[in-house]
């Protein structure tokens, strides 16, 4: 049994070590979230209790393959494959969604997603009444994926996530709320990841509270493209595994790798992408507990100041007309592409690390921000884009 370590004795240590007594100047790192991180933690001010999933455990899902098909029970489905039984498939495609023929031993999840995310903020509550009339065990998606992808500050896509929801509600009345998948794309700062998806659990549970309910949200997680290189398609493979990794330590339902290799993919780089998900879940057995990351101080800590900070920002949102009336004002696409240009300077001046586009070797800039981005739309940019 090891000794409780006070933090003025890991204090003293620290100081002798680094023949300093203002050790924080030195250990303290800033970070573009505005999370307050410490060096050391000894406690949490207030325990979360366990945050669990829908799913028993984990669902891993590859992009649909015909030889995938006797080992994979989940598959991410983009056009219709006939004579598929005691599968889980996610609906990746609106015309798919629409026309898909339902079959009893199969269970149906829509990645459909009905908010036209521009400025005519538009939701197709015809495609929505369509969607809810099938057979599916989840209906519609609230997908911030996108978001994630095109820059917007963790605090943003959860706050977002919430907004959209909210909006739904309104058109189609709380019992849409289990009838949700939440599409989040997890990014390269692992444990702010792992706190993502637990804060989302908390935050989407406190809404539904708003409605005398206790809801569990249905999480779908995939690998970011923000932090993928053209050049080098190895490292993106060591980026998507620990955002995989992230993602089911969090508690996401299923997850699923996108092609590692931005450009010139084939079937054998979406397997081999696949694949990272059975080494994690198989070596590990990470993708079968409710809340791996339960107990951490750090972890609890971060989980909690994102849900504070994602809950006023869902409340300033909802306080000047809600998701929808935001995106027709530009006021939603205005502050992703604050933090996305913020985010992309980082990465320009090196603070901001990825290797083998900035940093061993560190390539040529050939994009300026102002060619990169457009305050006015929500697009996905990837950081890598700005040396290739």
């Amino acid at each position: 049994m090891f000794a409780k370590v006070s933090v003025k004795e890991w204090e003293n240590l620290v100081q002798k070590q680094l023949k300093t007594e203002n050790i924080y100047e030195i250990l303290s790192k800033e970070n573009l979230e505005g999370i307050d991180v410490k060096p050391y933690y000894d406690a949490v001010p207030k325990p979360l209790k366990n945050l669990p999933k829908v799913e028993e455990s984990t669902h891993l899902v590859a992009q649909y393959q015909e030889n995938l098909e006797e080992n994979v029970f989940a598959f991410l489905l983009n056009e219709n494959v006939e004579n598929l039984e005691e599968k889980i498939l996610f609906i990746n495609n609106k015309d798919l969604a629409e026309h898909i023929s339902v079959e009893e031993s199969n269970r149906y999840f829509s990645l459909i997603d009905i908010f036209s995310e521009d400025k005519n903020g538009i939701i197709n509550e015809q495609l929505g009444k369509e969607l809810l009339a099938k057979n599916f065990d989840r209906n519609i998606c609230v997908d911030v994926s996108l978001h994630q992808n095109a820059g917007a500050a963790i605090d943003q896509q959860l706050a977002f996530a919430l907004a959209k929801a909210k909006d739904l509600t309104e058109l189609f009345g709380t019992e849409i709320l289990n009838k949700l998948v939440f599409r989040f794309a997890l990014g390269a700062n692992y444990f702010f990841e792992i706190a993502k998806i637990r804060a989302f659990k908390l935050l989407f549970n406190q809404l539904s509270k708003e409605y005398g309910l206790n809801d569990i949200p249905y999480i779908f997680a995939e690998t970011s493209l923000r932090n993928k290189s053209t050049k080098d398609p190895e490292n993106n493979l060591i980026r998507s595994a620990l955002e995989l990794s992230a993602a089911m330590i969090g508690g996401a339902d299923a997850v699923f790798s996108n092609d590692f290799r931005i450009e010139d993919s084939d079937t054998l780089s979406e397997e081999i992408s696949f694949k990272q998900q059975i080494v994690l879940a198989y070596e590990s057995i990470i993708n079968v507990f409710d809340d791996a990351g339960n107990g951490s101080y750090y972890i609890e800590n971060i989980t909690q100041q994102f849900c504070e900070k994602s809950w006023k920002l869902f409340l300033e949102t909802e306080e000047a007309g809600g998701y929808s009336e935001q995106l027709k004002s530009g006021v939603i696409q205005n502050q992703i592409y604050g933090h996305a240009v913020e985010e992309q300077k980082w990465t320009e001046e090196g603070k901001l690390k990825l290797i083998g586009v900035n940093l061993y070797p560190k390539l040529e800039k050939t994009k300026s921000v102002e060619e990169m981005y457009d305050s006015s739309v929500i697009k996905a940019v990837r950081l890598a884009e700005m040396f290739e």
